[in-house]
């Protein structure tokens, strides 16, 4: 998630652990910690443009590596609190604060590989945004209440705030996911795979993608007290040979589209505005719009030891805030689905 978020939920963990006395101190160890997973964003090669995408979420989000983790925080934070906690307190409380990351980044759609060095599988539960207001400020404001007056129990309201509304995010997880599937059988499609994504800050609407026939299909649903569908587009999902025939399988390129394809789990296609692109289709600021985040560029006269290139566009304009806004009030939604 966000690093706000990820330093309140850090910063609320590690306060209930501490003493009462010692709130402040533990909210600040909390919150560092809660934030120093993403540290691993500055692994980067300029000469491999997805080396970040292999390494993001990687060995500092894993399950295994959160004692290790806190006690590389521990160890530096540990001297301006020095005259307030003992070092296994510090200690304690990194600990406290660097265990939800991973598990935070997990309930997003993103993916974190939390069975790291075990497995490189990305865990996606998809039952929160990346960026979520109505999940981060109501425990900001737990922290700031816990903080100022020194007492816990604030901070346990917070903390309990979050695990509620990341349930709840569970339960609507299962109802869109159960809405995708119907929407597909009464198209009469027998999806490969479907996926569920929420959208951006709120739990109500959701991007459907699913793939039949070698199509991928995109759609959103409004999962209010009812479900409805708002239909969207679809795009011939991605085949090599018949795509990019002149692609050499033994090229970085060819290599490179296979490191792409285990970070989008396999939802690829050729973006329909620039056939040179290919695009991971999960992702897109209008959930039942076909506009990608991100991808990579091919290039048919690039040597055999190029790298593709890496884009992404995050970019929002103001047609894509009215639609984003008919899909929220109901508008582009008309169809119930059963």
């Amino acid at each position: 998630m966000d690093p706000l978020s990820q330093g309140a939920i850090g910063a609320v963990a590690s306060t209930c652990v501490g003493g009462a006395q010692k709130v402040r101190a533990f909210a600040l160890l909390g919150c560092i910690a809660g934030m120093a997973p993403d540290l691993d964003i500055l692994i980067g090669s300029s000469s491999d443009p997805l080396l970040f995408l292999e390494y993001h979420r990687q060995f500092t989000h894993a399950l295994a590596f959160i004692p290790i983790g806190a006690a590389f925080v521990a160890l530096v934070l540990h001297w301006p609190v020095r005259n307030v906690l003992r070092p296994i307190e510090s200690y304690a409380a990194c600990l406290a604060g660097y265990a939800t990351h991973g598990l935070l980044d997990a309930c997003t759609s993103y993916g974190t590989q939390l069975l790291w060095p075990f497995s490189d599988y990305r865990v996606a539960w998809n039952n929160v945004s990346v960026v979520d207001p109505l999940f981060t400020l109501p425990v900001v404001a737990c922290l700031a209440a816990a903080v100022v007056k020194r007492r816990r129990a604030f901070a346990l309201i917070g903390l309990a705030w979050a695990v509620a509304y990341l349930l709840l995010g569970v339960v609507q997880t299962h109802r869109v996911e159960a809405a995708g599937g119907a929407l597909a059988v009464a198209r009469g499609h027998d999806p490969d795979h479907l996926t569920v994504k929420t959208g951006f800050g709120n739990l109500l609407i959701w991007k459907v993608v699913y793939e039949s026939d070698g199509r991928y299909y995109v759609d959103a649903v409004r999962a209010g007290v009812e479900m409805t569908a708002c239909p969207g587009a679809s795009v011939p999902a991605l085949v090599l040979g018949r795509d990019l025939p002149w692609l050499d399988a033994d090229s970085m390129q060819a290599r490179d589209i296979e490191r792409f394809r285990w970070f989008s789990d396999d939802y690829l296609a050729l973006d329909p505005a620039r056939p040179d692109r290919i695009i991971d289709m999960r992702y897109s600021v209008v959930p039942n719009q076909i506009d990608p985040l991100w991808g990579v560029e091919v290039d048919s006269d690039a040597g055999p030891d190029e790298h593709v290139a890496f884009f992404a566009d995050r970019r929002t304009g103001a047609d894509q805030g009215d639609a984003y806004w008919r899909l929220l009030t109901g508008t582009d939604c008309p169809g119930t689905i059963p």
